[in-house]
């Protein structure tokens, strides 16, 4: 038996993760880590005493290479004649508009989809996944760059089980997330097998990939190979931390009852601010994200966001942040809500933290118009007209290129619009989909201009431009393209 199929076979009975009996089925994209998975799973099969498949799911995102991908994998299946399960999942089109992602975001969740399928029909119980201890490196240090708490920094988690009703149906697991890409590779070598290598991810336009291959090999010349492992380790760390905070104190878990919703019209989610401060520091912390995740879930919670609340619950918030109002002290939250302080019980001096709605005190109403590709609109609420122009791309001023859109990938008309909470946007060059809430606030953008700020939303494409950012990837105008849609705003009314 060779020393990974050992070190994997040990793994595997440590965490108990693939017992006698599964049905196991190998994601295999065609890439080195998920090939290597399936010949070590090959070589222990009849040591775990399982049944063995694999499962691919073609993207359809690199034309045809993802389809030489998928003839790599069905011939890999047959070569050790297992069972072959594939799906078309193309990530373009309505699936976009459905689960409102980024393509990265969205073709995980369409794998995922197909796993818990596979699950739910018995083709397997368990679904094994190929991540390694290096994609456990990037998650963490993506996420610390990002800001992230002990939640985020438990990374990949190696085992998922997939659930309906309260009722367990199946399982994803991460087999390999203690080994090294480097080691499946010269396994894979020894062996004489063949892998494919996925184009995209040599494309350093891309922040994982930076991470990937520059940030990642300087830390391991610079601070030794451990500290690849040290990354992985501190993972496992943060996972067993945040399990224990949320098995072991129930102080710090809001249960949702009545008053519990996403509609932002009610104003009756409250906290009772006197046991939340009589707890310590880190429990005060878990409980204010609690109650805002469970009263708030479309909201994006920050360190700064929860500092802020507590602030605003001990009375003392900064006067640049709060503005007095009749019922007390008030912080804007991203989304168009607002977090009070109001002081119900004089004699107790009881304090409780509730939402107010968007537009109970005037704000900005919402605005759509469509817009015709190529054309313009006027856009009263703003004061400008916004077009969409046919132009020649050699003459778009460097700076501005990352704002071009592909010609052929745009619909005939699309819509202008203000923002809404949930809306989501993917600027090209950056590593994945962000909140748009988000992205402005990185751009200190309050109020009404806040508020206000335009998108364009296009029917089974989810937004393709933002003012003042690249737009995404996947609409964005190829280098060489000789002409282009042009989105961008003209001052004064037509």
């Amino acid at each position: 038996m060779h020393e990974l199929a050992e070190r994997l076979l040990k793994t595997i009975r440590k965490q108990d993760s693939i017992r006698a009996g599964d049905r196991v089925a190998a994601a295999v994209s065609g890439g080195a880590d998920s090939v290597a998975l399936l010949c070590l799973l090959l070589e222990l099969r009849s040591e775990l005493g399982i049944v063995l498949s694999v499962a691919h799911v073609n993207h359809k995102l690199r034309g045809e290479e993802s389809d030489e991908d998928e003839r790599f994998v069905a011939k890999l299946a047959r070569q050790h004649e297992l069972e072959l399960n594939v799906r078309d999942a193309p990530v373009y089109g309505r699936h976009i508009s459905e689960i409102r992602s980024g393509i990265e975001a969205a073709a995980r969740e369409l794998r995922h989809g197909f796993f818990r399928q596979l699950a739910r029909e018995g083709r397997a119980t368990k679904i094994a996944t190929a991540h390694t201890l290096d994609d456990q490196a990037e998650t963490v240090l993506l996420r610390i760059f990002r800001g992230t708490g002990i939640r985020g920094l438990s990374a990949v988690h190696p085992r998922i089980v997939f659930e309906e009703q309260g009722r367990a149906f199946g399982e994803l697991v991460r087999p390999l997330l203690g080994f090294r890409r480097s080691a499946l590779r010269e396994f894979l070598r020894e062996r004489g097998q063949s892998w494919r290598e996925d184009s995209s991810n040599r494309d350093i336009a891309f922040l994982r990939n930076r991470v990937r291959h520059r940030l990642l090999p300087m830390i391991a010349e610079e601070f030794g190979e451990a500290a690849i492992e040290h990354m992985g380790e501190l993972a496992e760390i943060a996972r067993a931390e945040e399990e224990h905070w949320e098995r072991g104190h129930r102080d710090v878990r809001v249960q949702c009852g009545g008053d519990c919703s996403d509609d932002q019209t009610r104003q009756a989610a409250s906290l009772p601010v006197r046991p939340l401060l009589a707890l310590p520091l880190a429990a005060r912390r878990r409980l204010m994200r609690s109650w805002l995740e469970t009263n708030a879930p479309d909201l994006s919670i920050s360190f700064r966001l929860i500092e802020e609340a507590l602030e605003l619950a001990r009375g003392s918030l900064d006067k640049r942040s709060a503005n007095k109002s009749p019922a007390g002290k008030r912080l804007e939250l991203p989304g168009g809500r607002n977090l009070l302080r109001r002081n119900l019980r004089l004699e107790r001096q009881e304090l409780l933290l509730e939402f107010e709605p968007f537009g109970a005190r005037g704000e900005a109403a919402d605005y759509e118009y469509t817009l015709a590709v190529p054309g313009a609109v006027e856009v009263p609420e703003l004061g400008v007209c916004i077009e969409a122009r046919v132009v020649d791309a050699s003459s778009v001023p460097e700076g501005k290129r990352g704002q071009l859109l592909a010609l052929g990938r745009m619909p005939k008309e699309v819509l202008i619009r203000n923002w809404r909470p949930g809306d989501r946007y993917w600027p090209a060059h950056t590593s994945a989909e962000k909140k748009v809430k988000e992205l402005l606030s990185d751009r200190h953008a309050t109020g009404a201009e806040k508020k206000l700020w335009p998108v364009a939303f296009a029917e089974g494409c989810g937004l393709v431009w933002m003012r003042g950012f690249p737009v995404p990837a996947a609409f964005r105008s190829p280098a060489g393209a000789s002409q282009a849609i042009w989105i961008r705003e003209i001052a004064g009314m037509m």
